[in-house]
């Protein structure tokens, strides 16, 4: 792998010039302040000004709405939007998804909707989980039952992050109960304006917004079915791969996926450097401690471990890393760290505070550490699939092995 540094053209350079320019004038303090308060992972004004340069599909043809940027001009499009704290949930869910209609979608669907996702103004987020379902988004119990040209869709899912910004949800649901599960799952690209849709928040530890989406005998004309008829596990297999780092990535992006949550770890962890570095009124410094330094040095080289551990592993390591850390810088510097933004003598804008808070939601975010570590144990370490209690066993001519539990009755 070549760890060396891109050189970039002029050409290239101008244009990172030009994009920090453009995010310096639209991303405000009022941008960051909407978003501490309402978590909603979008600021509107500045997602449709992407929209309108074609910087929201990059990689487009300017013809279809993008911008036609080469790979090396889309990342350092990414890594300044980042820099700028550019809030990306609608934008993110709304790539992932849009790669599944474009390969899966009924071709009118498609040339209706896409003018719409590079201008911003058609946006996406997940249908996957369910109250009951935890993270087993095969055991999908929204039901989706066939009446003439349309799909009555009942049940609700949670975790619709986004789902409040969104135009379509992105959902799987149960369309045949009497096949084995994985068989049995068709995809929607549900309209949530459609009556019987509500949309309800759930506020996280961190913050964020997301959402209870309630589906009550809402009619779904066929159009919106995205891939056949109980095949919805080929159709989700793309974005799932994609949100678990198991699709195949550029080697200009992030070795880490949890480099995502390790960014919030970042400026926590300057914030806790300036604390160590400041003379208390005894005239020294909490860095002369050498055990505070070994402390900080600990916490330095986690974040570095993190950001260097590739593939699903890093996924684990990214939450492993801010959950500890976080804590940590809280137990060096005491309970200052737990001021939020504004307060009086807040330590880097409550970046500590706010890096212990988001912490605790990447445990889950993007699928449980449990479900990666499963990932990582099949499929990166070739390991076998573990038999669970009530899990069914088929054999090779169709029949269910003895002493299983029927389908539908677990795993």
């Amino acid at each position: 792998m070549d760890f060396g540094l891109v050189e970039l053209t002029p050409e290239q350079d101008a244009f990172a010039a030009e994009v920090c320019a453009y995010l310096t004038e639209i991303v405000t303090e009022k941008v960051h302040e909407e978003e501490l308060a309402t978590g909603d992972g979008i600021n509107l004004g500045v997602h449709l000004a992407l929209g309108a340069r074609g910087w929201l599909m990059p990689h487009w043809p300017v013809e279809e709405g993008g911008a036609g940027l080469d790979e090396i001009c889309t990342r350092i499009l990414r890594l300044e939007k980042l820099e700028h704290r550019v809030p990306l949930v609608a934008e993110a869910t709304t790539n992932m998804v849009w790669n599944a209609v474009e390969q899966f979608a009924d071709r009118d669907l498609r040339a209706e909707l896409k003018p719409g996702v590079a201008a911003g103004t058609v946006r996406f987020c997940l249908g996957y989980s369910e109250p009951d379902g935890g993270s087993d988004i095969a055991g999908a119990k929204l039901r989706a039952v066939r009446d003439g040209a349309d799909w009555i869709i009942n049940g609700s899912k949670m975790f619709t992050t986004g789902a409040q910004n969104c135009q379509y949800s992105f959902a799987i649901a149960r369309s045949d109960p009497d096949r084995p599960k994985h068989k049995g799952l068709t995809m929607f690209l549900v309209p949530l304006h459609l009556p019987g849709v509500e949309t309800q928040a759930i506020r996280t530890f961190g913050g964020e917004r997301t959402n209870m989406v309630y589906y009550d005998d809402v009619r779904v004309p066929d159009r919106f079915r995205i891939g056949d008829v109980n095949d919805g596990w080929t159709v989700l297999q793309g974005p799932l791969n994609e949100e678990h780092s198991m699709a195949a990535r550029s080697g200009l992006q992030d070795l880490s996926m949890g480099h995502e949550f390790l960014r919030t770890l970042e400026p926590a962890l300057a914030a806790a450097a300036a604390w160590a570095a400041t003379p208390g009124p005894d005239g020294t410094r909490p860095a002369d401690d050498p055990t505070v330094l070994m402390r900080f040095g600990r916490i330095a080289t986690d974040l570095e471990a993190g950001i260097c551990t590739p593939g699903p592993q890093g996924r684990v390591k990214g939450s492993e890393v801010l959950i500890a850390a976080a804590a940590d810088l809280i137990d060096l510097v005491g309970p200052i760290g737990l001021l939020q933004r504004g307060a009086p003598g807040v330590l880097g804008g409550g970046a500590i505070d706010y890096a212990h808070r988001f912490a605790q939601g990447t445990a889950t975010y993007a699928g449980t550490v449990e479900v990666f570590r499963n990932i990582i144990a099949q499929h990166v370490l070739g390991l076998p699939r573990p038999s669970l209690p009530g899990a069914t066993v088929f054999m090779a001519n169709g029949r269910r092995a003895p002493g299983h539990a029927p389908a539908g009755a677990g795993g």
